[in-house]
């Protein structure tokens, strides 16, 4: 195997580099903040763990992130309704769902533990936990309401599916800029995810992982408000 790992990679470059892989450290007991800075092969002959075995998970995680960012160069302007809504679904919305929570709980940790000596981390937290909740609500919204009225209408061309659709595009746009906005905020309070000298790898990881957020979030919104929608009120 041909990984881009070597038992001499420390374990918190991993955690920074691979998307979720801080779930796998989690899952075999590893230390990534305090621990992290040793190589990895020594953090896994502590837990009696397979090197190989191991590695060949990280790079499945590693090859997955590769996958989902290589989906979004697609020409999405002449895909079917039913490919677009299952793509945004799976890839964004399967995303945000896992993300979310997750990612909460290392804003909210980094807080807890920096937030004496960094006052800046308590309005990250609130502005985080408003876009949580905005997008958990929307994304509700949009697989229970809109994008069923868009896939009936698709398959049958009924007016009145398509007129429900389109009924809830400006309040949909709407929720979008709200989340822009706080996404923005976020932005201006770490000072465009600036990280303060010392800081841990949990630290470094929930800003990598913040400015992921907003990069695909800037990739979903593109999909509904400049490809979605416009077809759909021109159809």
């Amino acid at each position: 195997m041909n990984s881009v790992f070597t038992r001499e990679t420390k374990v918190r470059d991993i955690v920074i580099q691979v998307p979720r892989s801080d779930e796998l450290f989690k899952q075999y007991k590893i230390d990534f903040c305090c621990g992290g800075n040793r190589p990895i092969h020594e953090a896994l002959d502590e837990k009696g763990l397979d090197e190989d075995t191991f590695l060949e998970r990280l790079q499945t995680l590693y090859n997955q992130s590769l996958e989902s960012k290589s989906l979004d160069q697609q020409d999405w302007t002449q895909a079917p309704y039913s490919d677009l809504i299952s793509h945004i679904v799976q890839r964004h919305h399967g995303y945000l769902a896992e993300e979310l929570p997750d990612l909460s709980f290392y804003v909210t940790k980094i807080f807890r533990v920096h937030g004496q000596a960094h006052p800046e981390l308590a309005e990250l937290h609130r502005l985080y936990h408003d876009l949580k909740i905005e997008l958990e609500q929307h994304m509700i919204k949009e697989e229970q309401v809109v994008f069923p009225a868009i896939l009936q209408y698709e398959e049958r061309e009924g007016q009145l599916d398509r007129d429900l659709a389109i009924s809830r595009i400006d309040e949909l746009e709407a929720e979008h800029e709200e989340a822009g906005s706080l996404l923005k905020r976020i932005r201006e309070v770490t000072s465009d995810f600036t990280l303060p000298p010392g800081a841990c790898t949990t630290y470094k990881m929930t800003f990598k992982r913040l400015e992921e957020l907003e990069s695909d979030m800037f990739q979903h919104v593109h999909l509904e408000n400049n490809i979605m929608f416009p077809r759909l009120i021109g159809s």
